[in-house]
């Protein structure tokens, strides 16, 4: 198992946000203490605009330049361009090391799932996942499948996604949390199973399940999973109700599959973050 990680995401924060630089910074200790996992670590690939212009526009690069908020939950901050760019760059690195037979996590922030092609919102700045996911299809990678187990819809990596051949999307997620998209399916390949908030652990399992396998039946040639571990049940901005081993299934699964596959982060705030991390990559790793 490898670690994409880059130390400079955790140079920039706000006061009171709760995707704070400790997400990263934390759950990076416990992987380089814990004995129970070998664990490699790899630094993000540079990323050239025509890359970025894969899935976003051109007036939404020239945005990011822009020293002013994107929305009350997307602050700027000094450099947040290059941060965001290089979280890209830690998704597109670990999708060639999965390419390469080495399942890869990339441990970085910003997160990038609710990203737009045209807009950064909820956190996040670019689409990571759907960029790699994007740059594997150009590369002739495909058919590329993108599973999001995050608490919220990844509107981001759909809207960069949707429409596009040999690319498939399915999303779990709680259908009544922000941003209050993802209640059905969207064009012939971005599958959308909403879950209402509170639901029992039986309720959300079916519904990863079913999204696996809409996925698995597509037969991709590379799969990446957004892993956002905000459903899990102690977390503070949502109503999921997932514990650690639920996690470490849905490790297991991508183990299964038999498929090269490669994760990124995207949510989780709880303090109990670095702890789920580290059981979804026992699962994949076989535990």
């Amino acid at each position: 198992m490898t670690i994409v990680l880059d130390p400079r995401c955790t140079a920039y924060h706000q006061p009171g946000h709760p995707e704070k630089p400790n997400r990263v910074a934390r759950t990076a200790d416990l992987l380089k203490s814990q004995k129970s996992l070998p664990i490699r670590w790899a630094e993000p690939v540079e990323v050239a605009d025509a890359l970025l212009l894969l899935g976003h526009s051109p007036a939404h690069l020239a945005r990011m330049k822009v020293e002013a908020p994107f929305d009350a939950d997307t602050p700027w901050h000094p450099d947040i361009e290059g941060h965001a760019r290089r979280s890209v760059g830690a998704a597109v690195r670990a999708m060639e090391l999965a390419v390469s037979g080495e399942p890869a996590f990339a441990l970085m922030r910003p997160p990038g799932h609710h990203a737009e092609r045209h807009r950064a919102m909820g956190f996040c700045y670019y689409s990571s996942m759907a960029l790699a996911a994007l740059e594997a299809k150009s590369r002739g990678l495909g058919p590329v499948a993108v599973f999001d187990f995050d608490v919220h819809h990844g509107n981001g990596t759909e809207d960069c996604l949707k429409g596009v051949d040999g690319v498939a999307f399915a999303s779990v997620h709680q259908g009544d949390a922000y941003p209050g998209t993802g209640q059905a399916d969207v064009g012939p390949n971005c599958f959308n199973h909403p879950v209402p908030g509170g639901s029992p652990r039986t309720t959300w399992r079916w519904a990863l399940e079913k999204a696996w396998q809409r996925l698995l039946a597509t037969r991709p040639r590379l799969i990446g999973i957004s892993a956002g571990f905000d459903a899990y049940s102690k977390d503070p901005l949502a109503n999921g109700t997932l514990e650690r081993e639920d996690f470490q299934m849905l490790g297991q699964w991508a183990r299964a599959s038999g498929v090269p596959t490669f994760a990124v982060l995207e949510g989780g705030y709880s303090l109990d973050l670095p702890d789920l991390v580290l059981h979804f990559l026992l699962g994949w790793e076989g535990g």
